[in-house]
This record gives structure tokens, C-alpha cells and sequence, in this order.
């Protein structure tokens, strides 16, 4: 990965953390604050919306602070290794946790008249679309795993060869 690629990563990387940082602070304060014109219908499921949406940002800075480590080990040229298994088992955990809150979400806004009938079917198709992600990146593990078990066998070999020589 070349340095131009690395820095044009690192700076959406900080842009999205910088965003998820602030909109988990305005979410915070506005719950604190409580509601200007509480409507009837949201009320109910005012203060669960802003939990699970803040738990959601938070899932993402997860992920995106395992895509910088990340990032970091393949500059560094070891991103081949056993620790990148971390940080990619914690993002699948991420999207799970993600699949689970947007779940959630649909749960708490489903009874009642908070919202229409086809945002809950909606956030249905997110939950499945989200579980999808987290299914590709346990194919990407898996590729991961190939790599690192075949950059131990050459490694293995060379030595081997070494000895011989």
C-alpha cells in the first residue's frame, strides 16, 4: 500500500471518527437536555433511540480504530501475522454488536404509532445487510488465515533451505 494511499485512508478514517465523536456528543446533550416539544407518539421511545444510536456510533469507532491498527500493520509490512487476527475478530464483533442494536432499534419502534410500519421492515433489511458485512469480513479472515499459514510455511522452508546451503 503505497504512503499517498495510507494518508488519503487515515484522513477519512479521522473525518468518520471526528463525526461519530460529535454526533454521539450532540445525542448525548440533547437527551440531558430533555424535549423542546415532546410529541406523544416518540416520547416513549425517545430516550432507547438515543441509547441504541450511541452504542451504534460507538460500535463504529470501534471499527474504525481496528481499520487504523490495521492500516498501521500493513505499512509496517506485518499485517501477515497472527496479531491482525485481533483487531479482525473485534470488527466482526463490532458488526454483530451493530446487527443487534439496529435489531433493537427495530424492536423498540415497532409497537405503537412512533413509526410507520415499513421503517421497522426497513431496519429489518439493515439488520440483514449489516450481518452480511460481518459475514464478508470473516471470509477476509479466512483469507487472512490462508496468507499468514502459507508466509509461515515459506518462512519454514527458507530456513530449511538455509541450513542445506
Amino acid at each position: 500500500m503505497g504512503q499517498l494511499t495510507v494518508l488519503a485512508l487515515r484522513g477519512v478514517l479521522v473525518m468518520l471518527l471526528a463525526g461519530s465523536v460529535f454526533i454521539q456528543g450532540v445525542l448525548v446533550w440533547l437527551l440531558v437536555a430533555g424535549p423542546g416539544d415532546p410529541d406523544a407518539a416518540l416520547a416513549s421511545v425517545r430516550t432507547p433511540v438515543f441509547l441504541i444510536v450511541v452504542l451504534g456510533a460507538a460500535a463504529a469507532e470501534v471499527v474504525l480504530v481496528c481499520v487504523w491498527r490495521l492500516v498501521t500493520m500493513v505499512r509496517r509490512g506485518t499485517v501477515f501475522s497472527l496479531d491482525a487476527f485481533r483487531y479482525v475478530h473485534v470488527v466482526i464483533g463490532a458488526f454483530v454488536a451493530a446487527a443487534l442494536l439496529v435489531f433493537t432499534l427495530g424492536v423498540v419502534l415497532a409497537p405503537g404509532e412512533a413509526v410507520a410500519p415499513g421503517i421497522v421492515l426497513i431496519l429489518g433489511g439493515v439488520v440483514v445487510a449489516v450481518l452480511g458485512v460481518a459475514l464478508v469480513v470473516l471470509v477476509l479472515r479466512m483469507l487472512l488465515a490462508q496468507a499468514v499459514a502459507r508466509d509461515i510455511e515459506a518462512a519454514r522452508m527458507r530456513d530449511e533451505l538455509a541450513e542445506v546451503i
